[in-house]
Formats: C-alpha cells, sequence, structure tokens
C-alpha cells in the first residue's frame, strides 16, 4: 500500500512539475506578445515592434505545444491512478476541468493558430484580437483548473450524497469565487506573468551581452520590466492573501511554513533556520540548530495581529483546550463515527431496514437543524475517519519549510531585480553593465525554482490530504499493482525529459535566429 502511495505521488508530481514549466511562461508570454503587437499597430506598423512581437510568439508556440501534451497526461492520471479520488469528487473536480476542455482551451487552440499563422492573412485589428484572445484563453484554460485546485484546499459549495456515497456540487458559485479561489487564481497568472518577464529580460539581456538586435532587445526589456515590476509586486501581496487564508483554513500547513512545534502569541517569524533532523513531535530536541527570526512577525502575517495565538503541531495533533483546538485523536473518533454511518446505510439498504435508513439519512440532510449539527461535528472530519494515527497529519516539514524560503526569498529578489532595471533603463545606462545583463541571464533559471518550490509548499503542504480534511491520499488510489505505476514513472520520466530538452533545443535555435525582419 505504502508503495503504491509513494509511487503515484512521485508520478503525478513528475506529471505536474513538468507540466508548469511550459505552463507558467505561456500565461505570462501571451500577454507580453498581446501588448508588443499593440505597441506595433499604435506606432504606425514599426517593422521592429512586428519582428520583436513574432520573434516571442514562437517561443510561446513552443512552450505552448508541449504544455498540451503534459496536460493531457495530468488529466488521464485522475482516473487511472486515483480513481477513488475521481468518484468521491468526479461531480465538483470534473465540471471545471470539462468547461476548461469545452470553453477555453477550444478558444485557445482556435486563436492561437490566427495569431501564429495569420500575418498578412486576416486584418490587422482581427489579428490582434486574435493575439488578445489567445492570451486570455490561456488564462480561462488556467482558472478552471485553479478552481479546482483551490476547492481541493477549501471545499465549499458541495453535500455528501448518501445513496452515491459522492460529493456533489450544491453551489457552482460558491466554488467559483470562493475566496481561496481567487487568490489562487491571482496569485498563479501573476506568477505566470512574472515567469515570462524574467524570461524575456534574461534573453534581450543576452543579446545585449553579445552586442546583438540591441533595439530589439532594449524595447523588449522595457515591455517585460513593467510587466515584470506589476507582477512581482502582485505575487508578493496574493502570496500575503494566500498566507492568512493558509492560516485560517489549513493551519497544520502554515504550522509547516514555520517549523512551529508550540503554539505561541506573539508568535516569530524564521526568517532562515536550519532545521534539527532529530527533532520530531515526540521528543524535545530543539527545532533549529540555528535561526535568525523577526519578534511577533508571524503573528501579524498570519491574523493581521501582532499579539494573535498561533497553533503549532502539539496543538493541532493533541489539541489545546484552552485555545478551543480539538485534536486530531478526536477528529479521527468523528470521522470514523461518519464512515460507519455510510457503512450502516449501506447495510440498512440490503437488508431493506427502513428504520435505519430513513434514520441515517435524517442525520446527513443538512436542511434540518439535527442535519446540520452532524455535518459540523462529525461528517467535517470524515477523512480522519481513514487515518491510522494522530500525527499523521503533520506534512513533510523540510521540504514544506525550505520551499516555502525560496519562493518567498526569491521573489523578493525580482521585485528588487526589476526595480533596479527600470531605473537603469531610466538613466539609459542599462546597456553599460555586463553584469547586469549575467544577472538578468542567471535570474531564469531562477524565476523557475521560485514557482516550482511555490506549487511544493501549497501541495505537499497539505498532506495528507487530497480534499482537505474530507478525503486523505490513501483513500484515493485507485486498486493497481505498484509495478505498472513504477513502469510508467519511468516512461513518463524519460518522455518528458526528451520533450524539454527537444524544446530547449528549438528555443535556443530560435533565440540563436533572432528576431528576422519580414
Amino acid at each position: 500500500m505504502f508503495e503504491l502511495i509513494d509511487w503515484s505521488r512521485a508520478q503525478f508530481a513528475l506529471t505536474a512539475m513538468y507540466h508548469w514549466i511550459f505552463v507558467s511562461l505561456t500565461l505570462g508570454l501571451g500577454f507580453i506578445c498581446a501588448i508588443m503587437e499593440t505597441i506595433y499597430l499604435r506606432k504606425g506598423k514599426d517593422p521592429k515592434w512586428k519582428s520583436a512581437t513574432k520573434f516571442w510568439m514562437k517561443l510561446f508556440a513552443i512552450n505552448f505545444a508541449v504544455g498540451v501534451a503534459t496536460g493531457i497526461i495530468l488529466e488521464f492520471q485522475f482516473g487511472t491512478n486515483w480513481s477513488n479520488y475521481s468518484y468521491f469528487v468526479g461531480d465538483i473536480f470534473g465540471a471545471p476541468l470539462a468547461i476548461e476542455g469545452m470553453f477555453a482551451f477550444f478558444m485557445e487552440s482556435t486563436f492561437v493558430a490566427v495569431m501564429y499563422f495569420g500575418w498578412d492573412k486576416v486584418s490587422d485589428r482581427f489579428h490582434l484580437t486574435a493575439t488578445w484572445l489567445t492570451a486570455f484563453g490561456v488564462v480561462l484554460s488556467a482558472i478552471w483548473i485553479l478552481i479546482a485546485n483551490a476547492w481541493m484546499q477549501y471545499p465549499v459549495g458541495m453535500e455528501f450524497n448518501l445513496q452515491t456515497a459522492r460529493s456533489e456540487m450544491v453551489d457552482f458559485f460558491a466554488l467559483v469565487f470562493s475566496e481561496v479561489a481567487i487568490v489562487k487564481f491571482w496569485h498563479s497568472i501573476m506568477t505566470g506573468s512574472l515567469t515570462a518577464a524574467v524570461f524575456v529580460t534574461g534573453i534581450s539581456a543576452w543579446f545585449l551581452l553579445k552586442r546583438r538586435d540591441v533595439d530589439f532587445a532594449n524595447k523588449s526589456i522595457k515591455v517585460a520590466s513593467i510587466v515584470g515590476i506589476i507582477a512581482s509586486i502582485a505575487v508578493a501581496y496574493t502570496g500575503d492573501k494566500s498566507a492568512v487564508q493558509v492560516a485560517s483554513h489549513q493551519p497544520v500547513k502554515f504550522a509547516a511554513f514555520e517549523a512551529i512545534y508550540e503554539g505561541a502569541e506573539s508568535a516569530d517569524l524564521t526568517l532562515f533556520g536550519f532545521l534539527n533532523s532529530d527533532k520530531t513531535l515526540h521528543n524535545d530536541e530543539e527545532v533549529f540548530n540555528g535561526e535568525w527570526k523577526v519578534e511577533s512577525l508571524l503573528s501579524f502575517l498570519a491574523f493581521h495581529d501582532m499579539g494573535s495565538f498561533v497553533p503549532g503541531f502539539e496543538d493541532l495533533v493533541y489539541g489545546n483546550e484552552e485555545r478551543g483546538i480539538m485534536g486530531a485523536d478526536e477528529k479521527m473518533e468523528r470521522g470514523q463515527f461518519a464512515i460507519e454511518q455510510v457503512r450502516r446505510y449501506n447495510q440498512a439498504v440490503k437488508s431493506n431496514d427502513l428504520e435505519t435508513k430513513n434514520e441515517i439519512i435524517g442525520l446527513f440532510d443538512r436542511s434540518t437543524e439535527e442535519g446540520m449539527a452532524f455535518h459540523d461535528e462529525y461528517f467535517s472530519y470524515f477523512g480522519y475517519g481513514y487515518l491510522t494515527s494522530p500525527d499523521e497529519i503533520i506534512p513533510p516539514i523540510g521540504l514544506v519549510f525550505y520551499s516555502f524560503r525560496v519562493m518567498v526569498g526569491l521573489g523578493l529578489y525580482f521585485i528588487f531585480m526589476f526595480i533596479a532595471v527600470l531605473w537603469l533603463q531610466y538613466k539609459n545606462i542599462l546597456g553599460k553593465y555586463k553584469v547586469v545583463h549575467y544577472i538578468l541571464i542567471i535570474s531564469i533559471p531562477f524565476v523557475y525554482i521560485s514557482s516550482q518550490a511555490g506549487w511544493i509548499v501549497s501541495e505537499v503542504g497539505r498532506q495528507p490530504w487530497t480534499v482537505q480534511d474530507l478525503l486523505p491520499v490513501s483513500a484515493s488510489l485507485s486498486s493497481i499493482n505498484s509495478v505498472n505505476v513504477i513502469t510508467t514513472f519511468f516512461i513518463f520520466a524519460t518522455l518528458f525529459t526528451i520533450l524539454l530538452i527537444a524544446e530547449l533545443k528549438i528555443m535556443f535555435k530560435q533565440i540563436k535566429i533572432g528576431p528576422q525582419e519580414d
């Protein structure tokens, strides 16, 4: 069982991380292309802006194609590896994916052809419209995936159907406009815009370093740096909003951000620290071998109150009656009771025991006072009933802790980087400093590392849950042989690596060719 869990998680993580490499760039690069084409028309069809637009469109198209390939494989894995999950949440999770396929994907796939092949074949205005619609299509495609993911973090707008043992959507707008979905959407879209901005400035810096196509490089950096400064500040703002939501809705994940074992009022923020590998929940070892902290700042970031209490793993696992925090062991008992009612219902149906059947239907009926009480006191902890130990709720602390700092540290770095680039542009001296060109080039892998670290924080941080509090990973698996998962893991790893190498070779070739006049 554990081998199957580990390999199924590894396969999904592999596919998702490769997929995000390509998606994160296309989310922002489409808008940069659209902005450049708009400038091209407003500048009276300046051929230099046209060649710049077409150059970045080529790189957009390459990433778009590979992103589609990896995305299709990702969606298939819900049925192959996670069939119990798909059954439990299919009515909810399937709706955003279906909308994404029918509308957004159709829209971007249609207009990307016009954008790429329609130069001089359609009117200028129609082509510009197609470019903007392609950019919005990519975002539309992403929003439905992000809504589905946000629901997994914060399940709303659903009810449990006792007869089918599935979660079913009852409020579509609660799902779409949940506070977590809105923040996750803007944070991810701005992360994509930041990725594209760093990508464009880095490649443009290479042209400046080689003293090639200098005018093209300066034009590209001008657009990308403005996008970059807006995106980097927006990423920081939405990241703060997301952290506040995590502190309220996913306190265990928040505790993993900071490796908090004992809760405290006026909790200190750890800027950086070296975790003690010997520390566990069951010993008195020090958490850090060395750390740098800011007093009371964590409480302010979590709840915007310097004196607020931030719970730690001990509070969340064992409970804290004084703070009104229920322990995981009690939640497990309540979850087991809710699961037992589902079993009793199934037995009552088989034995035609109408009295027991109606009794349990009444428990799950949220339109009644009794049903609401049962939902709040028992069903809301349904997933805990599948756990075997209270400390299973703790995610891999080291991975989450260090990834969080990589994400935040690089996010701050990009803000200062784009401020410096804009200032150098304003002074018209950007081309004089080779060290700046090298920094911009080296920043390209940094932005990918930062965005991947963000997803690690989000997804690893909520383990062991596929759906927060309602369905753990252990209950989400398909009944398949682990050998099949191991085999396909290495097949996918090889395939994705080949795709990545091929994509990089094609992109490097196009970059070396550079922008071309018609």
